[in-house]
């Protein structure tokens, strides 16, 4: 998993209240279990017509906000199923932190499992942040982690909480494979250690 350090990018304003994870990637391309390229069809039904045209209206299909790599998102982001398919997707596009007043909680543990940060925010610092977004692709964000402030074009600074442990593992690269394998000689040494008292297991 990717390190989470520091960020400086465009921010996207999608001032939306309960967008859920069938808005974030529709259910039909839930059939892999690979988490890349489910970028092309994130916020699918959002972004495209049935025939596959792009909706100019939609706030990715927009030239200021296409690569964006912030979300400044709306309450109760990430509600409804368990898929872990929408930070797949979300991270594939090149969203790496999402910013609301509020997250389903699945989805928020899923986002620091798959490299993404989402911050939680008052709705005032939440309201200033989507004002700066609106401004295009000149009004970039900056998220830092290590100090667990956000910092507006402007210089605004509005810090958050995050657990340690979370905080611990995204600044690290460590996802649950990464945690294991982080104690690989232990587990190497206990296996060697349980061969030879119990050689018949």
């Amino acid at each position: 998993m990717e390190k989470f350090t520091t960020l400086t990018g465009i921010a996207a304003p999608m001032p939306l209240v309960n967008i859920d994870t069938d808005m974030i990637i529709p259910k039909q391309f839930l059939k892999t279990i690979a988490r890349t390229g489910l970028g092309k069809n994130l916020f699918d039904e959002m972004r495209f017509t049935q025939d596959g045209a792009e909706i100019p209206g939609f706030v990715l299909n927009q030239p200021a906000y296409r690569k964006a790599e912030i979300l400044v998102a709306g309450d109760n982001f990430g509600c409804g199923s368990s898929r872990e398919h929408a930070p797949w997707a979300l991270l594939d596009f090149g969203i790496r932190a999402v910013i609301s007043t509020s997250f389903a909680d699945i989805f928020y543990n899923n986002c620091f499992k798959n490299g993404i940060l989402p911050i939680v925010l008052p709705a005032e610092a939440v309201a200033t942040l989507m004002a700066d977004a609106q401004r295009g692709a000149n009004a970039r964000i900056t998220v830092d982690l290590a100090a667990q402030t956000v910092t507006s074009s402007d210089g605004q600074v509005f810090p958050f909480e995050v657990d340690a442990f979370k905080k611990h593992c995204l600044l690290n690269g460590l996802d649950d494979i990464g945690l294991t394998l982080a104690k690989a000689r232990a587990i190497d040494a206990f296996e060697a250690s349980a061969a030879q008292a119990r050689p018949w297991v």
